[in-house]
Formats: C-alpha cells, sequence, structure tokens
C-alpha cells in the first residue's frame, strides 16, 4: 500500500463481506460502511482511485469492483490537512444547533481561502468557533472552504448557511441545487425601477474585462433575478428593491440590475460614472458609499436532519440605513409670506444672519427690470416706450404703478409675463443652494401665484393690522388709496395666515424679531429631524419580520 501524502492524516478502516453484501460494488460497501463518519462517496471513490483501498492485500483501483462473500478490504483513509490556522475573530452568529450554523456575514470579509489569501477569511473564523469543522466528525468536507455551501461577496453583508459536517454539506448542497432554498436580498440601486421585474438573462464572463461578469449572449450560465420596489427615495435618486435569485451565479444581482438600467449604489465595478453625478451634491454620501449596498435579508431552507423549515429575516446594516437617510436628504425650502408690511423682509435678513441661503422676490424682479434684463425687455418689447421712455433707460416705476391700479387686466398681462421669470429666478436659487439643509424665498404672493408646490414649508409672518399699516404711511408714505389697492391684490390676512404650515408672530421691535428668527431656525432642524425618523421607520416597517 502507498504510503499516506505527508500533508494527510491517515487511518485505516478494515471489514470482510458479509454472505448479504456479495455483488455490492467496491465504493458503495465503504459508504454504507463510512457512512457514521459522514464521508462523501466522492471522496471515498478519490481515496480508491488512489490506490489506497486494498482487496484480499491487492490495491483495488476502481470503484465499481464488485465484491464477493469473504472478500476482506482494508481502506486507508487519507484526509488532506487544510494548513488553516483558525482565528480568534468575531463571528455573528444567529443560529446554532449540531449540524447547522447560520452567520451574519460582515462586509470586507472573504468568506473562503482562494489563490494569494491564506488568512483572514470567514473559515478561519470558523475554524477558531467551531473547531469540529476540521476535527473527524468533518470527515470528507474539502479542507481549504470547510461547511461552505454558498457563499456572499466580499463586501455584501447578511444571512450565511454553514455546514458542520459532511452530511448536512451534502443536503444543503442538495437543496441549493435543487431550488429548496429562499434567498432574498435587499439592495439600494440607482433611479426608480418598475414596481416589479422578472430578469432571465444568461451570466459569463465579460468578455473582454476577464475580473468582471457580464450577461452573454453565449457562453454563460443561466441566471434567473425578480426584483420588487419598495421604496424610493426623494427626486427618484435611488430606490430600496429586494430581489429573489433562483440561481447563484457570481455578481448576479449586481449584473442583473446593472442590465436593467438600475445598477447598485457604491458599486465601481458595474455602476457607471455617468449614474453617480448626484451623489456629489449630498455632503458626506460619498464617503458611505465604500461598498455595493447589498446585502442578504432572508434565508430559508429545510433542516437538514430533520427537513424542518427553517426562516432567518436579518435587517440590513447600520451602513445601508446611513446611506439611504443621507441619500434622502433634500433642502428644506421654506416659503416667508405676509401682509405688506408685516416685517417678511426684516425676518428674511435675520433667517440669512443665522447662515440660511436667502431669496427676495421684491429683489429678483427688481433685478429683471434692470435696462438689458428679461423683464425690461418683455416691458419694451409688449409695452413699447410706455414704462420705458429711454430706449436704454429703466423702467419708470411709478408709472408702471399707477397703470396697474388703474386697469386690473394689465396687472393681470404683466404678472403672466414676470412671475415665470422670477419663478425661474427661484428655480436657480433652489439649485444653487442644493447642498445646503435649509434656504428661505420671501415670497409677497406665494399663496396667490399658485407657488406652494415650489416649497416644503409655507411661514407666514403675522402683525397688528395697526401697526403694519401705520408702518406703511409713515415709511414707504403709503396713502390709504394704495394701501387699498395693494391689499385688495392679496388674499385677506386671515384666509393668508390660515393657509401658512408654520405662523410668526412680529412683536414689533427687531431685537424681537430676530429671537423669532431663531426659534425659527430650532423648529426647521426638528422638523428635519421629524422627517428623518419618518424615513426611518417606513424602511424598518418594511424589513421587518413578517
Amino acid at each position: 500500500m502507498p504510503p499516506p501524502d505527508s500533508a494527510s492524516q491517515a487511518s485505516t478502516l478494515t471489514s470482510v463481506v458479509s454472505q448479504d453484501q456479495g455483488g455490492v460494488r467496491l465504493d458503495q460497501f465503504w459508504m454504507r460502511h463510512a457512512e457514521d463518519q459522514g464521508v462523501a462517496r466522492s471522496r471515498i471513490q478519490s481515496w480508491i482511485k488512489n490506490g489506497l483501498a486494498l482487496i484480499n492485500g491487492s490495491p483495488c483501483l476502481r470503484p465499481g469492483r464488485r465484491l464477493a462473500p469473504g472478500d476482506r478490504l482494508e481502506l486507508r483513509a487519507a484526509v488532506p490537512n487544510s494548513g488553516l490556522t483558525p482565528e480568534n475573530r468575531e463571528l455573528h452568529v444567529l443560529y446554532h444547533d449540531d449540524d447547522l450554523v447560520i452567520l451574519n456575514k460582515p462586509a470586507d470579509l472573504v468568506v473562503h481561502p482562494a489563490a494569494g489569501l491564506d488568512q483572514g477569511t470567514l473559515v478561519h473564523r470558523l475554524l477558531h468557533h467551531f473547531p469540529e469543522l476540521a476535527g473527524k466528525g468533518a470527515g470528507g468536507m474539502d479542507t481549504s472552504r470547510p461547511g461552505i455551501v454558498h457563499r456572499l461577496d466580499k463586501d455584501t453583508t447578511g444571512l450565511l448557511a454553514v455546514a458542520l459536517n459532511e452530511p448536512t454539506r451534502l443536503c444543503l448542497a442538495s437543496a441549493f441545487a435543487a431550488r429548496e432554498v429562499e434567498k432574498v436580498y435587499l439592495a439600494l440601486v440607482h433611479g426608480r425601477p418598475r414596481a416589479e421585474g422578472i430578469v432571465d438573462a444568461p451570466i459569463g464572463r465579460h468578455p473582454t474585462l476577464k475580473t468582471r461578469m457580464a450577461v452573454t449572449e453565449k457562453g454563460g450560465k443561466p441566471a434567473h433575478s425578480a426584483y420588487t420596489l419598495l421604496w424610493t427615495a426623494p427626486e427618484d435618486r435611488f430606490s430600496l428593491v429586494q430581489v429573489r435569485i433562483a440561481s447563484g451565479r457570481t455578481h448576479q444581482i449586481r449584473v442583473h440590475m446593472r442590465h436593467v438600467g438600475h445598477p447598485l449604489l457604491g458599486d465601481p465595478t458595474y455602476c457607471p460614472a455617468s449614474f453617480t453625478s448626484w451623489q456629489d451634491d449630498i455632503p458626506c454620501l460619498n464617503a458611505l458609499l465604500r461598498r455595493p449596498m447589498l446585502h442578504a435579508w432572508k434565508l430559508g431552507l429545510p433542516h437538514p436532519r430533520t427537513n424542518q423549515p427553517l426562516s432567518f429575516v436579518l435587517p440590513p446594516p447600520k451602513d445601508m440605513l446611513r446611506v439611504i437617510l443621507v441619500g434622502s436628504r433634500t433642502t428644506q425650502r421654506v416659503g416667508l409670506t405676509g401682509m405688506p408690511g408685516c416685517g417678511k423682509s426684516l425676518l428674511l435678513a435675520d433667517l440669512a444672519a443665522l447662515g440660511l441661503p436667502a431669496w427676495s422676490a421684491d429683489k429678483a424682479v427688481a433685478e429683471l427690470y434692470l435696462p438689458g434684463r428679461d423683464g425690461w425687455e418683455l416691458l419694451r418689447r409688449n409695452f413699447g416706450d410706455r414704462f420705458i421712455p429711454d430706449p436704454e433707460g429703466p423702467v419708470d416705476k411709478r408709472a408702471l404703478l399707477n397703470a396697474l391700479r388703474e386697469t386690473p387686466h394689465l396687472r393681470r398681462e404683466l404678472e403672466a409675463l414676470i412671475h415665470p421669470l422670477a419663478r425661474h429666478h427661484l428655480e436657480d436659487f433652489w439649485q444653487a443652494h442644493r447642498k445646503h439643509r435649509v434656504a428661505a424665498a420671501e415670497v409677497p404672493l406665494l399663496l396667490e401665484t399658485g407657488w406652494p408646490s415650489d416649497f416644503d414649508l409655507i411661514v407666514g409672518l403675522a402683525c397688528d393690522p395697526d401697526r403694519r399699516r401705520a408702518w406703511l404711511r409713515s415709511d414707504r408714505g403709503w396713502d390709504e388709496n394704495l394701501l387699498a389697492d395693494m391689499e385688495s391684490w392679496q388674499w385677506p390676512e386671515a384666509k393668508k395666515i390660515r393657509a401658512c404650515h408654520l405662523v410668526v408672530t412680529n412683536p414689533g421691535t427687531r431685537d424681537e424679531l430676530a429671537q423669532k428668527a431663531r426659534s425659527l431656525v430650532d423648529v426647521l432642524q426638528w422638523l428635519r429631524q421629524q422627517g428623518v425618523r419618518r424615513i426611518l421607520a417606513r424602511i424598518t416597517a418594511l424589513v421587518a419580520p413578517e
């Protein structure tokens, strides 16, 4: 008999073929004889072919050799040493019995050793926490990846099943092959996919980039994924989807979601740069996207010994939730409105002094009326020299105001010309400050012009009518007729204030109004925090166990 390999442990099994065992194949005989030791038939066949089986003292290299009653048999079971050193590092065990372990695999952890990687894998940790994987009870297992029946990519988190003995491994491998195992993932993908979809496209090596996989017309292996849209972030930036896979090809979900135009967030391999430009507008988001946002969420399988169904659900990790919350941030667009003389401009100035980007409709319109600007050009084109006597001079605002007071339809005509320009100016303001958490715009006719959709929150500034009218008379020189005309162009004060989300009362002094501005900033921050909590509650409800 040949000596065992120096890198192997050896034990010799002996037996005599009984009368009722006559005609049995050699490999079948030893399979039955070693069944209680969990040795795979393929491993026994390998030992036989390597000359480690003897019949009546002579080596036999044929696993299918039929035995005769009375044959004396020997089998030298060669179990290669793995050479793997157990590593005492953290392992998140969710379920454990004599046959099976269910783990929560973290990101940045390779499942098993490979060429050039002989330490720091999940298998090294398993060997420390479950030494039986390297012991006699693990006979027949692949010693480079003991217990591994399926795997997750290095940066994929979530549920992973590990067999603690060879019969369990064979049973689980059979269940995976027969598609009796439920595998459902959570993924964050760019854009907003359809409500649901099926991707049935073969996957193979990329034709030119050999380190990547791709949907291939020829040479690929069948791959089937079914996704369901769960939630979409503001502005359709990205979505949370669940993906159920029947097959288990390398990078399957990453490749399939890219194939349908919705690659995973944080995936440098399969996500083109054209999808990621919006990420630069969200402070801190790129720093969080250190891996493809993929998580093994649900795992259902029959128990290898009892065949009873086991089901596990693991909510997404913190980094995935942080990406959802940070990636959902939008600029809180606050509109200030109120009656003439209520102090809107003063409140806006106080908010600007506290660091909020600020925009004023009155100032925007004044800029539009500057010579050569769009508003000025419209006035010249539609009214000739009626309001611009000098072809290159400024707008005669007094003549314009008098005409608006005298001719109601002219006011409506002018609003139809100027308001779209002012609104475009506002849109540019929001875009310029899209990285800020909050920005404010003062618009006297915000409600009357139908602009509420441009704002997330409308703040009305209330003021004692007698006080604000007295101020307009003394500081702006308005008479009673002008006061009446200007107020008639707006909603009644009571209706205007009722339509606002928040109401700030002007207490009458600059210091007190400045304090109101500080309080408003605090309220705005609290509302943003509530928005974050609502998103978190929504996601938590979506991914919780049923």
